[in-house]
């Protein structure tokens, strides 16, 4: 299951972790997003543990949202210890979005 991230453990969950972590940065009213969010918690599934899926909601953590530049949605960050390794825009077809994280999976 996806998990929800918000300004208290965004940073904790971004840097703690040896796997890619997926955020999705979403909002209740976009239908893209909604796409995006069901092949994101497919991926989840599938990836079992190989790296992990979390969400950010726009519109209730506009901070977090304007720190990383977020000016469409939805927008997914891939980052690997920490650091932003690629950067989606619009709806990405979820094998290609699976390739790229494979690329950083052990």
């Amino acid at each position: 299951m996806t998990r929800d991230l918000n300004s208290m453990n965004f940073v904790s969950t971004i840097e703690n972790n040896k796997i890619p972590v997926l955020v999705d940065f979403w909002a209740d009213w976009c239908s893209p997003c909604k796409l995006m969010g069901n092949q994101i918690e497919e991926l989840d599934e599938e990836m079992d543990g190989k790296a992990i899926f979390a969400k950010v909601n726009v519109d209730e953590e506009d901070m977090l949202s304007n720190s990383y530049e977020i000016s469409s949605i939805p927008t997914c960050i891939l980052f690997v210890n920490g650091r932003v390794v690629q950067e989606f825009k619009g709806v990405v077809p979820k094998e290609r979005l699976k390739a790229i994280i494979e690329e950083y999976t052990h």
